[in-house]
C-alpha cells in the first residue's frame, strides 16, 4: 500500500499525520507535541545574514529578541487576499507563497523519510478568510506554496470533510452527519452521508464556511477588556475641543502580530502628538510600550488562556503585566458570550447555508461532529444543541482530527 501523509496547514497550528499499515492515522510529532505553531521568525545574525525559524523555535527566537526580529503569523489568512502580494523583511521582498513554503519546509523536515513516495493530502477551508476572499486564488496559492516546498503533486481536500472521515470510522450504520470544523481563522461546515458498507462510501451533500473562529473571539476580549486600558474610548484636545482617541489604532489587535506595523515612525509620532493633550496619557504610554517592546505575543497568550478557562468557569481573571501596565480583569462568561454574539450569528447563518446547500432539514441530521478548539466554547456548543439536539453532538480530536482525516481520505482515494 502506498504511504499516505495528511497535512493540516492551519492558521494557528499545523499537524502532520501518516497512515500506518493497519489503516490507522498517526500524528507525526515534533518532540512531544502533536501540533506545530504556524509561525515564522526572521532575524539578522552577527554577520548581518538573515536567519529564520518556524514553530516553537521561531517563537523562542522572537521572545529572545523581539525588538530586532520579525514574527510572521496567520499566513493562511492571507492566501485568498489579492491585496497581499509581498512583504519586506530586513530589506528583502518575500511573496506569500515563499513565506508559506519556508514554513512548510521546517514543518516537514523531520519527516523526510515518511514523505518519500507518499501520497500527500492537504486540507483547505470551505471558505478562506476575508470579506473579499477569492477561494480559487487561495487554493492556487496553497498548491504553489507546497510546490515551492518540494511537493508539487498534492491532493487538496476540504477540511471538514476530512474531519468527518475520521469520525465516520466509528460508524456502524448509515448516517447523515454535519461536520463543524473550527480553526483559528475559519469555521467550516459540511453535510456528509456516510455508509459504512462494505464498501464504505462518503457522499458530500453540501458545504458552507465563514471567516470567523477562535481569533475573532480573542479579539472581542482584547477589544472589550484590554483596549480601553490602552486609550480606546478616551479623548484628547485640539484647540480646546475634545476629540476621540483614533479607534483605528486598536484595530491592529484583531491580529496581534499586526501590532508590529504600528512601530512605523509616522504612527509613533501621531500617538505622541495625541498623548500630549490626552485625558489619560499614561494609557497611551502603555500602548506605545506594548508596541515598541513587541509584547503582543505575551498578551495574546494571556487572552487565549482566559478564553479557554471560560469554557470551564463562569468567571475568570485575565492577568497580564508589562512594565507599568498590570491587568487583573475579571471576565464573566455571560459578558463574553454577549461580545461574541455577532460571530455566533455568522456561524449560525453559515450552518443554515450548509443545510440549504445540501437540501437537508435540520431534523434529518443524525449526528453533529464538532472539532477544533472553538468547539469547546459553551456558547458554540449551545448553538448546535438548540438547533439539532444535545444528544446528537459528538466531539473529539479537537486539534488533530482534520489531519488524521486527510490521511484516511488519501487511503480511500488510492
Amino acid at each position: 500500500m502506498q504511504p499516505v501523509i495528511g497535512i493540516d496547514f492551519g492558521t494557528t497550528n499545523s499537524v502532520v499525520t501518516a497512515l500506518r499499515p493497519d489503516g490507522t492515522a498517526t500524528v507525526l510529532r515534533h518532540a512531544t507535541d502533536d501540533v506545530f505553531r504556524s509561525v515564522l521568525c526572521f532575524w539578522a545574525d552577527g554577520a548581518g545574514v538573515t536567519r529564520h525559524a518556524a514553530g516553537p523555535r521561531g517563537i523562542e527566537a522572537y521572545l529572545e529578541d523581539p525588538l530586532d526580529s520579525r514574527l510572521i503569523m496567520s499566513m493562511k489568512s492571507y492566501l485568498a487576499q489579492k491585496s497581499f502580494q509581498e512583504t519586506r523583511i530586513f530589506g528583502r521582498a518575500y511573496g506569500l507563497e515563499g513565506l508559506v513554503a519556508l514554513f512548510l519546509r521546517d514543518l516537514l523536515e523531520p519527516f523526510a523519510a515518511d514523505l518519500a513516495g507518499a501520497r500527500i493530502v492537504v486540507g483547505r477551508p470551505v471558505r478562506f478568510v476575508g470579506d473579499s476572499a477569492d477561494d480559487a486564488l487561495g487554493e492556487a496559492r496553497l498548491r504553489a506554496a507546497f510546490a515551492a516546498a518540494g511537493l508539487p503533486d498534492v491532493q487538496v481536500a476540504l477540511e471538514p470533510a476530512a474531519a468527518g472521515q475520521r469520525f465516520a470510522a466509528g460508524l456502524d450504520h448509515p448516517a447523515t452527519v454535519l461536520v463543524a470544523d473550527f480553526g483559528g481563522g475559519t469555521s467550516d461546515f459540511s453535510l456528509l452521508r456516510f455508509d459504512p458498507g462494505p464498501p464504505a462510501r462518503v457522499t458530500a451533500l453540501g458545504h458552507a464556511g465563514v471567516g470567523v473562529a477562535g481569533d475573532a473571539f480573542d479579539y472581542r476580549i482584547i477589544d472589550n477588556v484590554i483596549s480601553p486600558l490602552l486609550g480606546k474610548g478616551g479623548t484628547y484636545r485640539v484647540m480646546g475641543k475634545p476629540l476621540p482617541i483614533p479607534p483605528a489604532w486598536f484595530s491592529s489587535f484583531a491580529r496581534w502580530h499586526l501590532l508590529s506595523l504600528m512601530r512605523a515612525p509616522k504612527t509613533m509620532r501621531d500617538i505622541a502628538e495625541v498623548m500630549r493633550t490626552a485625558e489619560h496619557p499614561e494609557q497611551l504610554e502603555n500602548l506605545v510600550r506594548l508596541v515598541k517592546d513587541e509584547a503582543g505575543y505575551a498578551l495574546y497568550r494571556a487572552v487565549s488562556a482566559a478564553k479557554a478557562a471560560l469554557s470551564a468557569s463562569e468567571e475568570v481573571v485575565l492577568r497580564f503585566s508589562h512594565e507599568d501596565l498590570a491587568i487583573a480583569a475579571p471576565i464573566r462568561r455571560a459578558d463574553f458570550e454577549g461580545w461574541i454574539a455577532p460571530e455566533l450569528a455568522r456561524i449560525a447563518a453559515a450552518v443554515d447555508a450548509a443545510l440549504t446547500d445540501a437540501k437537508v432539514e435540520a431534523g434529518a441530521v443524525d449526528r453533529v461532529f464538532l472539532t477544533g478548539g472553538t468547539s469547546l466554547v459553551p456558547a458554540v456548543r449551545a448553538l448546535f444543541a438548540a438547533r439539532f439536539g444535545a444528544e446528537k453532538l459528538v466531539t473529539g480530536g479537537e486539534f488533530v482530527s482534520v489531519a488524521e482525516g486527510l490521511a484516511l481520505l488519501g487511503r480511500d482515494a488510492a
